[in-house]
């Protein structure tokens, strides 16, 4: 993966150009995630770290872990998360809340480049949407498997995501939450059928529907 889509950007004169991607929205349970992520045009000497982005799927776990650390910790990236809880999701849809999850992320970002006196001129979203946002922006299918800056935020909004939920099984350990990450595996849903939701389940989601009206069902056969 090259630099090919922002130094198009730079050459047309865009100074800060921010790629975006999420993390969880397939999710049955936990928060979408959302990075904001700005590559430094004057550190792109560094390409070797560069050289081992991808799309954060494609790397194992082990993998993300330490590109996330490298990244957060190296010179060459600003980067901000962006976070929406599962009860703001069944509120306004899981799309809604991806859309506030990178606008939050662009937001985080922005304190971090106006204290460098700069501003942010372009956003790169993964996806086939566009955010409330007077930035110009340009929205690409599969954006994460394609740009840097999107694949680099695919990473930090994955790892932080996985990170919470490891933090959510010690609190719920009987879901498994530190194996599937919220995702609707066939041991989570089988978790899901024997303890019923916890406070992280998205309620509005269709298995979790399908389980409140098969639990309603069955307590009705139990009192009959």
């Amino acid at each position: 993966m090259d630099l090919k889509e922002e130094r198009k950007l730079w050459e047309k004169g865009y100074r800060v150009i921010v790629g975006l991607d999420e993390s969880g929205r397939g999710a049955l349970a936990g928060p979408v995630v959302a990075a904001a992520v700005m590559i430094k045009k004057s550190k792109i000497k560094n390409l070797k770290i560069l050289k081992q982005i991808k799309d954060s799927k494609k790397l194992t776990p082990k993998q993300r872990k330490n590109l996330y650390k490298i990244l957060i910790n190296s010179d060459l990236i600003e980067w901000g998360i962006g976070k929406v809880g599962p009860r703001v999701i069944d509120r306004i849809n899981i799309l809604e809340a991806t859309k506030l999850a990178m606008k939050r992320a662009v937001r985080n970002l922005k304190s971090k480049v106006k204290s460098q006196k700069s501003k942010i001129d372009f956003l790169i979203l993964d996806g086939n949407f566009k955010i409330n946002s007077s930035l110009l922006q340009k929205s690409v299918i599969k954006g994460d498997g394609k740009i840097v800056s999107c694949a680099v935020a695919s990473i930090l909004a994955k790892v932080t995501r996985d990170e919470a939920m490891q933090r959510y099984h010690k609190k719920y350990p009987q879901y498994g939450f530190d194996k599937h990450k919220g995702y609707p595996t066939r041991y989570h849903k089988k978790m899901l059928k024997k303890y019923g939701p916890c406070k992280i389940h998205r309620k509005s989601f269709k298995p979790l529907i399908s389980l409140k009206s098969f639990l309603l069902k069955l307590e009705k056969l139990e009192n009959a």
